[in-house]
């Protein structure tokens, strides 16, 4: 399976700002609650939230290759591939990332971060940070 990703200059910039070496690897990663890198849950944001995590080692869990015009090592799951079609592109405007690909959308706000591993906690839940 050959997935692609055009990443538009402004949102490499805003990828880059968290990969701190060339050994580093980026992850396409659902962020709806059903992965081990997302702290967010909830029936309302099944498939509808991504995010790219930095890892300094790749997750064998992750293993469909993104080839993308940034140059990160990529790559994204079979889970999420359920989400997204064709011609992936990631756009940055006003210092907020969108993924689209050749259906539209996917989300229009797509977040990054470096790896911390987390449970969710029943303080995030009363403060409202899942569904």
């Amino acid at each position: 399976m050959t997935v692609t990703m055009n990443i538009k200059p402004e949102a490499a910039e805003m990828i880059k700002k968290h990969v701190k070496n060339d050994h580093q690897v980026v992850l396409l990663a659902l962020n709806d609650g059903s992965t081990k890198y997302s702290k967010m849950g909830g029936t309302c944001t099944i498939g509808a939230n991504f995010q790219f995590v930095v890892l300094d080692e790749k997750d064998p869990d992750y293993t469909i290759k993104i080839e993308n015009n940034a140059g990160f090592d990529l790559y994204t799951a079979e889970p999420e591939m359920g989400f997204l079609e064709d011609n992936l592109v990631v756009n940055a405007r006003n210092a907020t990332m969108s993924l689209s690909d050749d259906s539209g959308i996917i989300d229009g706000a797509v977040t990054v971060a470096e790896y911390e591993p987390a449970e969710v906690t029943a303080k995030d839940m009363a403060e409202g940070k899942t569904c």
